[in-house]
Formats: structure tokens, sequence, C-alpha cells
């Protein structure tokens, strides 16, 4: 078989196949052999009728057409394979010669993968929001410290959110008491709203021994009885506040891993700025994506969006059906049109297609590929996953391109680090950010045993281990 390639314009190329006429008789042979199957030939048994006896009844000319029918799919894909051509779309068949006799030449154009070439993507920038040690966080987490050891004490002072307060309350619907929203010395947090909002509204500014009467609709949450008016009638019977421990260096000293005040505070803005930091590294590679996707010079082809698309839907719908639920249950339940959710998945489509040539483009560029070490190792982690012979599976990864697709799984994933390692961070106003973490500190009695060696003394054995 004879193949070439012509590039056209808009990321089409045309493939030109050229099938000898002695290579085409075995399709000739395969369509006889599937007519053999469906006629019935006096002395034969179904199928085994041969091709002379067949062609009395069947002319050559229409096994001809069935065998062009029926091969020129699988010349296709070997011609494509041959050529090493990325379609991403159904190509376009068209049969230029040998329909009658002799070689079989037809030509494909179809739609490639659009080789994209990128600039600046070695000194990307990216803007990241820092959770940052600022006074008042550390305050905020100074005072959040102080309320896990608040105590309550009884007050008369008019209930504020916060407070909280020892009641009785009853709620009926059309006059009959209903036993899940009634209660008795019930302890209830001012502004939890853990039962209605109607409550804290009416419990603000009451003192012990204040009649508390409203209504209220009842919230989703309720169930069957979502959206029923209650009544409710209750009585404030004792309040109580909640008195934060004073923050003293004797307090700070007893309760917390630091002896005073201060020490307390570098402490929390030591943990808040690894906390930012790491939280930083978590979402650079997110960040790095979307700068890439924003620097590849070509618009997302369709045929890729839409695979995309189709691939992020039936996820959700596989994961749904997990839940009992379908899509259209799932858009009524967070309260979307389907217009809406068809635009937002188009969107991440596309952008995840633009990040794909992105990290493509990379990978060509800087000549990343995946060892075959490192491919061994992830079909190896495959395969352990998948029950039943390990042999058999290989050989179904292999032939289903699972393999290869592994392979640059690894590249992409090689290439997006080689992004991360070359971006530039910075803050919202502009200054570099440093996101290296510290280094774990050392044990205390390894310190001391690396004093303890002669500094002429050669010890490979210990630096190595440290």
């Amino acid at each position: 078989m004879q193949t070439s390639v012509e590039p056209l314009e808009g990321n089409r190329v045309r493939l030109t196949v050229t099938v000898p006429a002695d290579e085409f008789e075995q399709s000739i042979d395969a369509a006889y052999r599937r007519f053999a199957q469906q006629v019935r030939i006096p002395g034969f048994r179904p199928g085994k009728a041969p091709r002379r006896i067949l062609e009395q009844s069947i002319p050559v000319a229409e096994a001809r057409a069935q065998a062009i029918k029926d091969s020129l799919p699988d010349y296709y894909v070997e011609a494509v394979g041959a050529e090493e051509i990325d379609v991403i779309a159904a190509p376009t068949l068209d049969i230029t010669e040998g329909e009658e006799a002799g070689d079989i030449t037809f030509t494909a154009e179809v739609e490639v993968r659009p080789e994209v070439r990128l600039t600046g993507y070695d000194e990307l920038t990216v803007v990241m929001e820092i959770d940052r040690a600022t006074e008042e966080r550390i305050t905020e987490q100074v005072d959040a410290m102080r309320e896990r050891f608040a105590t309550l004490e009884d007050s008369e002072a008019a209930l504020t959110v916060g407070d909280f307060a020892r009641i009785d309350i009853a709620g009926s619907i059309d006059g009959e008491e209903v036993p899940g929203l009634s209660a008795t010395d019930f302890t209830y947090e001012v502004g939890s709203g853990i039962l209605v909002d109607e409550l804290d509204e009416a419990i603000r500014g009451t003192r012990p021994g204040a009649t508390l009467e409203f209504t209220a609709t009842l919230p989703e949450r309720f169930g069957e009885r979502a959206g029923a008016e209650v009544t409710f009638r209750g009585e404030v019977k004792a309040a109580q506040q909640k008195v934060l421990p004073e923050l003293t260096d004797e307090w700070v000293d007893e309760n917390t891993d630091a002896e005073t005040i201060e020490a307390l505070r570098v402490d929390l803005a030591t943990r808040i700025d690894l906390v930012g930091k790491v939280q930083a590294q978590m979402s650079l590679r997110d960040k790095v994506l979307e700068a890439v996707a924003e620097i590849v010079p070509v618009e997302a082809p369709t045929p890729l969006v839409e695979r995309e698309m189709e691939r992020r839907l039936h996820d959700l719908a596989h994961r749904l059906e997990a839940q009992g639920m379908t899509i259209p249950q799932y858009l009524m339940a967070i309260g979307q049109d389907q217009e809406t959710f068809v635009a937002e998945v188009r969107e991440g489509a596309t952008k995840a297609v633009l990040v794909d040539l992105g990290l493509r483009a990379v990978a060509a560029a800087e000549s990343i590929e995946a060892t075959d070490a490192e491919v061994e190792a992830e079909v190896e982690r495959i395969v352990s996953e998948v029950k039943g012979s390990s042999k058999k599976v290989r050989r179904q990864l292999e032939q289903q391109g699972v393999i290869d697709a592994v392979r640059f799984d690894i590249a992409r994933g090689k290439a997006l680090q080689f992004l991360v390692d070359h971006a530039t961070v910075v803050d919202q106003a502009g200054d570099p950010v440093d996101l290296t973490l510290p280094e774990p500190a050392r044990p205390a009695d390894d310190a001391n045993d690396d004093n303890d060696q002669d500094e002429t003394t050669e010890t490979p054995d210990v630096e190595e281990q440290a």
C-alpha cells in the first residue's frame, strides 16, 4: 500500500492511498465469504460455497463494490498510522481510481490537530493571592483560640448574637403541635439559625422571662414539611454570655506551646505564612495552566472541544447515576437552566483543549518525553489495579492504545512541571513571591551529633544520610 500526505488550509490534510490490485483481491475474497453466509447454494452448507460458484450468481463487480465499502475504513486507519497523522475528526473519503478494476486509489481529507508554536512559555507570570500574616489575621487566630477556652456565665443583659438562651419552644401547624418543632429547656445559640431564621429575629434583645411568639415558613431542609407556615410560641427561661479568658502571658504559657503573648503571635504568623504558601503551591499549577492557555495562538478546534464536552458530560452522568440522579435532576437541584449549563461545559472544554495544545507544544519544543522505565512503572500500576491475567490486561492495553496514552500523559506532566519551575509568581501588587517552604527542623540530637564530629574526619556515610 502506498500513501502520501498533502497539507491543506485550516488544519486539514489530504491523504492519498493506493492499494495494489493483488492486495485488494484479498478484500474481494472476504466479500465473497460474507456473501456465502447470506446466500443459499444447493449442495453447499451456509458459508462453504467456493468463490467460483458464487461468481455465477454474484458478479465480481458487485463483490468489488462491497469490498471497497467494507475495506476502505481499514485501509484508511492503516494509512493514518503509517503516516503518523494526528486526526481529530472523521474523514471525507473519495475513490479516484479502481472502482471497476486494477489498483484502488482513494483520498481522505481530514482535520488534524494543529501544531502550535508557543513563545514566552518559559517566562510565564502568575498572579497569586497569598494569605499573609497581617496583624488582623493573627488577632483573629488568637481570638479563635480564646473562643475554644470560653466559659458561659449567667446574664440578665439583652441577648445578642453569640449569647446562649435556655428556652421552651413549641411549633404548631393549624393549631396542632408538631413534635419535631417543639422542645423544653432547649439551649440555643443566638444567631446560629439552626431552627428557623425568624427565631433569631424574635429572641435578639430579649431577657430572661420574655415571651416569644412568631410565625415562620419552613425551609427546604425540613423535607416534606418545607413551605409549611408554623406558629411558634415560647419563653426565654435563662440567658448566658460567652466569656473569653483574659489574654495574658500566664494563660498563653498554660494553654499553648508558646510562653508569652509575643511568642504566640510570632508562632501564629509563621503558621499563617506557611499555610498561605502551601495553598498557593496547590493552586499554582491551575494558574500556570490558565496562563499557558492564554498564549496558545490558535482557536480550539471544534472537533476537540466537542469531544471534550462529550467526555465531561459522560463523566458527570456516570457520577450522578451512582447517586441515583440524572443530569436534568441535577440542574433542577442547583437551579441552573440547560443553556447556561451547556455554555459552562463548553467554556471549560475549550480551555482544556487549549491547555492540551499548549502542553504538547512545550513538550515538543523542549524535547520532553517519557522514559521507558516511567511508562513501564505506570503500566504496571494500571495492570495491578485491574482484575484478570496481567498478560491479558497488558495485551488489551496495547490494543486499545492505552500505553501510548500513558506515555503522552507522563510527557504532559513533565511539560507542566517545566512551566511551573520557570514561572514567576507575583502577588496582586506585582511583587515577587517566594513559595519555597522552609526545611523541616532537624532533631536536637542529630545536631549535637554533628557538632561532636571531628572536622578533619571524612564521614561520607553520615553526609549521605543527612
